[in-house]
């Protein structure tokens, strides 16, 4: 008995680890190893021997020195400075958008739901090349008819300040982005229980105390995630800014962390862009971080 219940133990583990072998090659080989090499890189210099005459490029060990230069380069700590503004600016409006937007499209008084999720994800599968004709109009003076318009009431604004261009970068991802968290919401609010819902009406509430007592706290986990996602994808910013850097002439290649990597590379000086994506990574680890432990003070209050 003993025997037949180890033999099918075996099987269990073995059927087991034939379902999540393939995950686990896939993390060793497009994350751990990168990471890995990426370590390897930020620890050496390429470099060419032949004083300036030419010669093969070889790998000189340097230890911490591409670390240093990252951690002392007033660009790419602006970059992070840069980053944080645009984080302070974006993610705040656009999960409160999306979550306005979720719980008009889940009310009883909604109508065409399908129509309306459709419409608003479209942005975000715009490519980018459309998305930089289309933003590169609106933000351009004398052409764009919203910067007219802003202009006739008053309210003038350009992108060529760090401000604006910061203000002109959230506001296009704003668009693109939040009807992706609509989606998500919404689909978290389909999952509430009805039941509760009918309590609440039954207790009296009508469909803006519902929304706000009821549905917006049972959907908390669906709006950390969100946060969470967001605040990784917005740390690595690089898509946006590089659309309006032709507009906003006030982006350089090294307003943000991302962006500094980049130019890095272009330059071939890989040891110190690995170097600077190690660092990125570890600031993005601490504010992932940082935003579970913050979720979960919260939910205990």
């Amino acid at each position: 008995m003993a025997a037949s219940r180890s033999g099918l133990a075996r099987r269990q583990y073995g059927v087991a680890t034939l379902f999540v072998a393939p995950f686990f090659v896939l993390f060793f080989v497009f994350t751990l190893a990168p990471i890995v090499y990426g370590g390897w890189l930020s620890l050496h210099r390429e470099q060419t021997s032949g004083l300036g005459f030419g010669g093969e490029p070889e790998q000189v060990f340097v230890g911490l020195d591409n670390f240093t230069k990252a951690l002392t380069n007033s660009t790419f700590l602006h970059g992070f400075a840069t980053v944080g503004l645009y984080c302070a600016v974006y993610i705040p409006v656009m999960i409160a958008i999306a979550m306005v937007l979720a719980l008009l499209l889940d009310s009883a008084y909604a109508r065409a739901k399908r129509f309306f999720q459709l419409a608003l994800y479209l942005p975000n599968i715009v490519p980018g090349l459309i998305a930089a004709m289309i933003w590169g109009y609106l933000y351009t003076p004398g052409l764009s008819p919203v910067m007219q318009a802003l202009e006739q009431i008053g309210l003038p604004f350009t992108v060529t300040s760090d401000s604006g261009a910061v203000g002109a970068v959230a506001n296009l991802a704003i668009w693109e982005h939040t009807g992706y968290n609509v989606i998500i919401f919404f689909a978290a609010l389909q999952a509430i229980p009805r039941e509760v819902i009918e309590a609440a009406t039954v207790d009296g509430a009508g469909q803006v105390r519902t929304a706000i007592s009821v549905k917006a706290p049972m959907i908390r986990g669906a709006v950390v995630l969100a946060v969470l996602f967001t605040v990784i994808g917005a740390m690595q910013l690089f898509t946006e800014p590089f659309i309006v850097r032709d507009t906003a002439t006030s982006i350089d290649i090294g307003w943000t962390p991302s962006m500094y990597i980049f130019d890095l590379t272009r330059h071939y000086d890989l040891g110190g862009a690995a170097a600077a994506s190690l660092i990125l990574t570890f600031v993005l680890a601490v504010a992932s971080f940082a935003v579970t432990r913050f979720s979960r003070k919260g939910a205990t209050l």
